[in-house]
């Protein structure tokens, strides 16, 4: 018998709270949480016992046979957002945002965004998912559409992908008020407020949101997700991930993993580690956190990387901070497995202060920073480590 975890804290917002308790029988896609203030319903995606409910995880043992092809369905409900809300749905993309609130607004001259951006290096699911189900697509837009009362959507999708490209015009060009833009290939081309600026030409201030310019926008898989909540009453129990590095098949992308899925078990499915190798990132390369072996797979887990080992550096380090790559917290945690040590810290000049938190004032443009790098050269930095940027 095998031990999976699912978290209760999948979203933003605090975790769920569990409605299941020690030594219940639960099915796949039976709820086993509620939101506990902002947060989504979270469903568990296999069959078995539940051994325990912390205020982490509802630990379940799993049967040694599951179905999953089948599924406990969603409440039938009077409105689409409904079943949105009841399957749980968050932003797919890593955000983890609770899709229903985000399209709980009216934006009658507005416009929907379909992200496709694929943002991150390595990470190759969503363009999959549009690859091979521009129907659903196009249908789960279509739904949002009618959510928020947009007239006019948009598939967002760089133009490297050209073949992708040409079948999305095809198939667009068959549907009213659905269109395809082009975006450049640099990072962060998934930003939002970088969505807004290429496809709507808005400038949006650090702080503000694509509402206020009247844009919703919402990542593939998570519109995927949507399209199965309203047209099969799945809850939001599977996640498409890819799986790269340093591993024996590399980019292979895994459709509808279950939920809780050790991520030791997507490794072993690609035939295991190239060796040497470093730690498993969770996530994208530029954002993604260290995971273990044990990590579960969660509603926010589009990749599973597998890195080189951390090369060893002694000399002195400064951190360049901005908002679109690595946190302080992340990059120091780099430094300090490489041996090394973090003598000072500046942020980007481009960041500005908005409610208490430090924002990028143009995504995806990035400034010269001599001044700052001689900042931190000052303070006894030898090297920077920097997140993103490209200067």
């Amino acid at each position: 018998m095998t031990q999976i975890l699912i978290p209760l804290k999948q979203h933003v917002g605090a975790p769920c709270k569990g409605i299941v308790k020690a030594g219940e029988i639960i099915k796949r896609g039976q709820l086993v949480a509620e939101p506990n203030g902002l947060g989504a319903n979270i469903h568990s995606s296999f069959s078995g016992k539940v051994v325990d409910v912390s205020e982490e995880n509802v630990v379940l043992m799993i049967d040694e046979e599951q179905d999953f092809s089948s599924y406990l369905p969603i409440p039938e409900t009077d409105t689409m957002i409904k079943a949105v809300e009841e399957a749980g749905v968050v932003g797919a993309g890593g955000a983890g945002f609770p899709t229903f609130l985000k399209l709980a607004c009216d934006i009658p001259e507005g416009v929907f965004i379909a992200n496709g951006a694929e943002c991150e290096a390595l990470l190759a699911h969503n363009v999959k998912q549009m690859d091979e189900h521009i129907d659903q697509l196009i249908r789960g837009m279509k739904y949002c559409m009618e959510m928020t009362n947009a007239p006019k959507g948009v598939i967002a999708v760089k133009g490297k992908h050209r073949s992708l490209v040409v079948r999305l015009l095809k198939a667009s060009s068959k549907v009213a008020n659905i269109e395809v833009y082009q975006l450049p290939d640099i990072y962060p081309a998934g930003d939002e407020r970088m969505i807004v600026r290429e496809v709507m030409d808005i400038v949006l201030e650090p702080g503000q949101l694509p509402t206020e310019v009247g844009a919703v926008i919402d990542n593939v898989e998570t519109i995927k997700r949507i399209a199965e909540a309203i047209e099969d009453r799945k809850p939001f129990i599977d996640k498409d991930v890819t799986v790269s590095g340093r591993v024996k098949q590399k980019e292979t992308v895994f459709v509808d993993v279950p939920i809780g899925t050790p991520v030791k078990t997507l490794i072993n499915n690609v035939g295991g580690y190239v060796e040497p190798h470093g730690e498993i990132v969770i996530g994208g390369p530029m954002t993604g956190r260290s995971g273990e072996e044990t990590t579960p797979i969660t509603k926010t887990s589009g990749g599973v990387l597998v890195a080189m080992p951390f090369p060893q550096e002694h000399r002195k380090v400064g951190l360049l901070i901005c908002e679109c790559g690595g946190s302080a917290e992340r990059m120091t945690e780099i430094v300090n497995n490489m041996g090394a040590e973090v003598v000072a810290a500046e942020r980007c000049k481009r960041m500005v202060e908005v409610n208490g938190r430090y924002r990028c004032a143009l995504p995806g443009i990035c400034p010269g920073q001599a001044k700052t790098v001689m900042s931190l050269k000052k303070q006894g930095a030898e090297v920077v480590m920097t997140g993103s940027c490209s200067d």
